[in-house]
């Protein structure tokens, strides 16, 4: 598994419910090169940059190289500031078939939800 957002944000812990869905706590990383240019004097995480630590997380916690199939109900819904905000916890539903993984993830700091988004992931067969 390749790590594209390197040095972007950290994991800081992680549970597994019985149900089979996990909590992920990170910290973004407010040095990052990305956030010197998105923007200027006012960082924001960009979206992308959301979507691939999902991706990330996933392809931790299930054990497999994963590729992006579809996104659906992708919603962005609260600006995130890595000087302001750069806790966030993580909820992932995963939900897993022989070569298909769907993850339904609500991403939030403090009580503000800040991305609600639906993946479907292929598995990458080496």
């Amino acid at each position: 598994m390749q790590t594209i957002l390197t040095d972007f944000y950290t994991l800081q812990s992680y549970e597994k419910a019985e149900n089979g869905s996990f909590t992920a706590h990170i910290t973004l990383n407010k040095e990052h090169d990305i956030f010197k240019g998105h923007f200027p004097n006012n960082p924001v995480t960009p979206g992308v940059c959301m979507m691939q630590i999902v991706k990330e997380l996933a392809e931790e916690f299930t054990g497999s190289s994963l590729f992006l199939k579809a996104a659906s109900n992708v919603k962005f819904m609260a600006i995130i500031n890595p000087f302001e905000t750069p806790d966030l916890t993580l909820q992932l539903d995963i939900n897993e078939t022989e070569d298909e993984i769907k993850v339904k993830n609500t991403t939030v700091f403090g009580e503000t939800i800040a991305l609600k988004m639906s993946a479907q992931y292929k598995r990458q067969t080496s």
